[in-house]
């Protein structure tokens, strides 16, 4: 057991220590790599902030193979998660619950990143569920799909670079550790992927007998170019929208039916558009709050068939500077 002149000094020597790192972040904190005149660091060290998160994919088709039109309309079950982050000096870190998972009423999973810089934005999200249902009309056939009857994987990413880095922030519009202060825009290049696979159930046979064994898997790669735009309204309002459409440069698909490979159409044409939006409310220099909507979506056009997908992100925040 040390002798109180020693805690004294442990205690003296722990204060400096976590003075000499506070003094770090703080220099790399206000280091910013913006025109001060459009955006700028809020005050206060501390950002604290309760956000409500809901999530949600969709898949239509429509085609004619062999003169047999099909259309199907399918969707997988609404993510819904409160969460609270706690920022210093742009250090983040947060707790997120699922209500519905505790109770057992969600069964799938969801990950979703983001990062932001000046330049450089990036957004991924991997997906996996057995909720996807929805209804499949083959002539005048309707079959309807249920919740365990395939299972779904999908990772979506989409990159973003800013040329005019210096005057236009999607962190001001995303995660709010900048302020817009006067409206600007920019061009964007980025790239996307998308991929994933959708298989009948291992266990679908014992509750559906007729049900076929069908396997789709999926990779799409495109680049392209787009514009983002900040718009600040009086000193409070910030508004934000943003859309990068890619042309897909790398496409593989496979589909396989009871065990037969089915060869892939010639491809008409296909992208994956990817768009932002964002409504941002600062109050004060202390209080905020704010929406923000990240959409990816993706249009497959060949011989046989149209496949869109729409996968998408809602936040609703409210937040607190300190």
């Amino acid at each position: 057991m040390g002798v109180p002149g020693q805690i004294t000094a442990q205690k003296r020597t722990f204060r400096q220590k976590i003075m000499r790192l506070d003094s770090v972040l703080s220099v790399r904190y206000y280091k910013i790599p913006y025109d001060t005149n459009y955006v700028v660091r809020p005050e206060g060290r501390w950002t604290l902030k309760l956000t409500a998160n809901q999530t949600g994919n969709t898949f239509h088709t429509k085609g004619n193979i062999n003169g047999i039109t099909s259309k199907a309309n399918l969707s997988t079950s609404h993510k819904t998660t409160i969460s609270l982050a706690a920022s210093y000096r742009g250090l983040s870190a947060a707790f997120s619950l699922n209500p519905a998972k505790m109770k057992g009423i969600y069964k799938d999973y969801e990950l979703n990143l983001n990062y932001f810089s000046s330049r450089i934005s990036l957004d991924f999200s991997y997906q996996r569920s057995s909720s996807l249902s929805g209804d499949i009309s083959i002539s005048d056939r309707i079959e309807n799909i249920q919740q365990e009857d395939v299972a779904l994987k999908i990772v979506n990413i989409a990159g973003y670079y800013a040329f005019n880095h210096r005057k236009f922030s999607f962190p001001a519009a995303f995660n709010q550790n900048y302020i817009q202060r006067r409206s600007a825009g920019s061009w964007l290049a980025g790239i996307s992927y998308q991929g994933g696979s959708i298989i009948t159930a291992e266990d679908i046979k014992a509750r559906r007998p007729e049900a076929r064994d069908v396997s789709f898997k999926f990779g799409h790669l495109g680049i392209g170019g787009g514009y983002g735009y900040n718009l600040v309204l009086g000193r409070k309002w910030l508004l934000h929208l943003s859309a990068l459409p890619t042309f897909v440069v790398y496409n593989r698909n496979k589909l396989t039916i009871e065990g037969e490979e089915i060869g892939a159409k010639h491809m008409r044409f296909h992208m994956i558009f990817n768009e932002r939006a964002a409504v941002i409310c600062n109050f004060s220099k202390r209080y905020f709050a704010g929406a923000t909507l990240v959409m990816n979506n993706s249009v497959y056009d060949n011989d046989s068939g149209i496949i869109n997908q729409n996968k998408w992100r809602v936040r609703a925040f409210v937040g607190l500077r300190l």
